[in-house]
């Protein structure tokens, strides 16, 4: 950025005050809410936020310095720009999770699979039945995810050996159904987000989000 470009130190400086003044009106919606969700708290974090990037990002054009602190990005979607009345839906699901108990991950497979001896559950993870599954905690994965539908194993995870990550689920709208088979090959592509109606996500972020009540993290030394 050029020296004609750049803001001045006024500019800076008002821009701080503005960060100032946005946190005491947030302290002050903070203190007198009403409920979990008073509007005049959601508002004035909204402005607090907005101040904090404005300051943050005159201070780096001015003096190539940043401030501690992390303001949340906009997720939000595009504005829908779908069918009004979508004759066709998709439902993309995406669960994370990680492995923090595979004996009891394997456990669970054996059992599953030891009653079929190759057929059903257990001839995912190859034949034979708990003796195919062994020790592979790949084979193990095959098995319980050919038993049991992805919503028990979301609500049942722990049975499982599993720790959950983040998830999220879009629904986008469409004129018509594909043709059968026809994104078999590739059923994971970016849906395209104008498309998209609504979408649900879960995340330990927002967890830790809502313990600070005015959601603007301030990053330690090291951070």
């Amino acid at each position: 950025m050029s020296d004609a470009a750049q803001p001045s130190a006024a500019e800076v400086r008002a821009a701080a005050e503005a960060v100032k003044a946005a946190l005491d009106r947030h302290l002050d919606a903070v203190e007198r809410r009403s409920g979990e969700d008073d509007r005049a708290v959601y508002d004035a974090f909204n402005e607090l936020a907005a101040a904090a990037e404005v300051y943050d990002e005159l201070l780096y054009d001015a003096y190539d310095e940043v401030t501690p602190f992390e303001i949340p990005g906009d997720d939000s979607l595009p504005a829908y720009t779908g069918p009004e009345e979508p004759s066709a839906l998709t439902v993309l699901i995406r669960r994370d999770y990680a492995v923090v108990e595979p004996q009891r991950l394997l456990a669970q497979a054996r059992r599953v699979a030891e009653p079929d001896q190759g057929t059903g559950a257990g001839d995912v993870g190859g034949p034979g039945g708990a003796a195919a599954v062994g020790d592979s905690v790949q084979a193990a994965v095959g098995v319980i995810f050919g038993e049991y539908e992805p919503d028990e194993i979301a609500s049942r995870h722990k049975e499982f050996g599993l720790e959950e990550g983040d998830s999220t689920l879009w629904v986008a709208a469409g004129d018509e159904l594909p043709e059968p088979g026809e994104w078999l090959a590739t059923p994971f592509d970016q849906p395209d987000p104008e498309q998209v109606v609504c979408r649900f996500d879960v995340s330990s972020v927002f967890d830790e989000e809502l313990d600070d009540e005015d959601d603007l993290e301030v990053l330690g030394p090291g951070s």
